[in-house]
């Protein structure tokens, strides 16, 4: 589905735009709202949104075409990625279906991307969330706009709704964020617990592309050169700048709402999904908000709740509109009498039965946290996990085992990239199993391992890994927690570990639902890494566990006897072609480890505006010898092309991050071509302290 790096976008998504909407829960189960009768609907290529700077931003509307004598409501997208080409089937698809059902659709660029005026420089400033702010009151005085607009968005537009949200335009009367975080230190592409992620330097390389593409001629005119050369010539070095930043500094904070959730004083539907990594906001926002709130939590991966995969998916027009009229227009809609947050229960991992849809079954809170979710010890000892506690033992975990290649992708976008099943991680992991349970057991939360550790290194990480083993003895992966030692008192002031001195730990695992099977077993696996998912210590790190003061604490859920009824229909899930899915190479030879992922190329064709789209990456090569954490090297490209009669527009990124003991060294690299020739080759290199990284 939605993808960060966004080349593969639109091109996957081409077939939304073939045929017409469809919805598939006017007889939804459970409710007795129905869809109101589809209308007609005016689309307006482009407009623009004149910002108080003189910055014009780029706005493609679809409005119901009675909105010129009977005002509507709006709904906003705001992202940096491209409504004319890249995103286009996406949008067209969402205008129409929200527009048909009596709410408008405005899809907005962020200053500096696609058509919008200006530069952009970087995720969340706070230009970008005061542009939000005027442009919603623009909307809102619009002849066609009832004075209502809502937001929504997926992965960079659920964040930037959250974060226009906490200005708390007066307009802003609902928000809808998906696939986001409202922390992005600790739960975005950049960082794990600390420790540098394999999804920042993926990301770094897909914003460089997204940064340095041009504006399209057919709206801007024969200005579009210079705008496009400003761009690259302010292209940054965004690696090299997050690498800068290893501590939950002001540069991450700026943005991260849950540090006051008071700001948000609107509506919040959130929604996440289990094959993703954004989940972890869910509970929190439904926690700590102090207005209307409503979390679903489903079977798919980064993108929407429709299309979506590996399914089952949900009609979510049907939903979505039910939030939009309830809030934009003021119908009774029912949407607020239903459960607080709904959540899919799987009975087995995406990657047990990938590419097909997850078996398991909705459930729901009426609210959250859940009376009937609790947390449960499990106690370590003797290689196992137990409900009592057990006679005081140590455990040593040996840094230099090589642990993670069953887990490489931190956000899966396709069935190869999800994680494998995990014996062979297992087998260089300290492991402790139960009992095979005797019942089902559910799961909904996030929950805790509290350890006490020493370590025989100033930098150190420690992760765990919950797995269902099956009667087979094949070991899925369910969640995990990762932290780096010297964060131990939180990620704002790193302090570095004395070697052989105990601490006691608290490490969080990410937030999650599943049901293990009555006779599988659970499993605690720890190491002190998982590579390449993030990069490793500068020194093999041995570490000591004292089980008898540690435990793990997982958010155990009774079921009520009759789970409330789903009244979202179920809709095709999205098609998995592996055509498009990436080749995951993994080459072990000795200790020598190698990790080579490659997305097939994509090219594209949108006929309304007569271009061609093509693309690839991010493909990465990363590498390792076991045992010496310093021959590290992870390297990433991606390329973006765009083209129509006598207009040839090519970019490439590159990214190369290798380290010394001090210090990491970045390597960035931007080339853009017009008709085969280079304008520009823009490279930057830079040591960046590691400061306890």
């Amino acid at each position: 589905m939605h993808r960060r790096d966004v080349i593969k976008t639109a091109l996957g998504a081409a077939a939304l735009a073939s045929g017409p909407v469809r919805s598939f829960a006017q007889a939804a189960a459970g409710s007795g709202w129905r869809l109101p009768a589809k209308g007609q609907v005016q689309m307006i290529e482009n407009s623009f949104i004149p910002m108080p700077d003189g910055v014009k931003l780029a706005v493609q509307l679809w409005l119901p075409a009675t909105s010129d004598t009977r005002p509507a409501p709006v709904v906003v997208e705001y992202i940096p990625y491209r409504k004319r080409d890249r995103y286009r089937a996406f949008d067209m698809y969402w205008g129409q279906t929200l527009a048909q059902y009596g709410v408008g659709y405005a899809r907005l660029e962020t200053r500096g991307s696609g058509d919008s005026t200006g530069l952009l420089l970087d995720e969340y400033l706070p230009s970008e969330h005061h542009d939000a702010a005027t442009a919603i009151a623009w909307l809102a005085a619009q002849p066609w706009c009832n004075g209502s607009v809502g937001m929504r968005g997926v992965s960079w537009g659920g964040f930037s709704t959250l974060q226009a949200a906490a200005l708390a335009p007066p307009a802003l009367k609902a928000i809808m964020p998906m696939s986001a975080s409202d922390m992005r230190y600790t739960d975005d592409a950049h960082y794990l617990g600390g420790v540098f992620a394999l999804t920042g330097l993926k990301w770094a390389t897909s914003m460089k592309v997204v940064l340095a593409a041009p504006p399209d001629p057919q709206i801007t005119g024969e200005a579009w050169r210079g705008e496009w050369q400003e761009r690259l010539d302010a292209t940054p070095p965004i690696a090299a700048r997050w690498l800068s930043h290893p501590t939950n500094d002001a540069y991450w904070r700026q943005g991260s709402v849950a540090l006051d959730w008071s700001a948000i004083r609107c509506p919040v539907y959130v929604i996440g999904g289990l094959v993703d990594s954004y989940g972890n906001e869910i509970p929190r926002l439904l926690s700590h908000l102090r207005v209307p709130r409503k979390g679903l939590y489903g079977p798919w991966q980064h993108g929407y709740p429709s299309p979506a995969g590996p399914g089952p998916a949900l009609d979510w027009a049907w939903e979505e509109v039910r939030w939009w009229r309830h809030w934009l227009i003021g119908e009774d809609t029912g949407i607020m009498e239903d459960p607080m947050l709904r959540v899919y229960m799987p009975t087995a991992t995406a990657a047990q039965v990938a590419p097909g849809p997850i078996p398991g079954a909705w459930v729901a809170e009426p609210t959250w946290p859940a009376p009937n979710v609790a947390t449960k010890p499990y106690y370590f000892g003797h290689g196992g996990l137990h409900e009592a506690p057990q006679p005081a033992e140590d455990a040593k975990v040996n840094g230099a085992e090589l642990v993670g290649l069953g887990k490489v992708e931190w956000v899966p976008f396709a069935p190869t990239e999800l994680p494998m099943e995990q014996s062979k991680d297992d087998a260089h992991s300290v492991v402790f199993d139960t009992a095979p349970l005797g019942a089902d057991l559910q799961i909904l939360g996030a929950g805790a391992l509290k350890v006490r550790v020493s370590a025989t290194k100033p930098v150190a990480h420690l992760a765990i890994r919950i797995c269902e083993v099956t009667p087979k003895g094949e070991s899925w992966l369910v969640t995990y927690g990762i932290l780096n030692l010297t964060h131990r008192d939180g990620h704002e002031h790193p302090i570095a570990l004395v070697p052989g001195q105990a601490y006691d730990v608290d490490i969080p695992l990410n937030f999650t639902a599943h049901s293990f099977g009555a006779g599988t077993k659970v499993r605690a696996a720890i190491s002190e890494s998982l590579w390449p998912l993030v990069w490793p210590s500068p020194e093999v790190a041995d570490l000591s566990l004292d089980l008898g003061a540690t435990t793990l604490h997982l958010p155990v859920r009774t079921p009520p006897v009759v789970e409330a009824p789903m009244p979202i229909a179920l809709a095709p899930p999205l098609p998995s072609d592996p055509k498009g899915w990436p080749r995951m190479n993994i080459n072990k030879t000795g200790p020598e480890i190698s990790v080579v992922e490659t997305w097939p190329a994509s090219t594209g064709e949108v006929a309304a505006i007569g271009e061609s789209l093509s693309g690839s990456g991010p493909n990465v090569t990363l590498s390792m010898t076991a045992g010496d954490p310093l021959t590290c090297v992870w390297r990433a490209e991606q390329s973006a092309g765009y083209r129509r009669p006598g207009w040839d527009v090519a970019i490439k990124a590159q990214v190369e991050i290798h380290a010394t003991a001090e210090a990491f060294h970045v390597e960035e690299r931007t080339l853009a071509t017009f008709n085969g020739e280079t304008v520009l080759d823009l490279r930057h290199q830079e040591a960046v302290p590691r400061r306890l990284a």
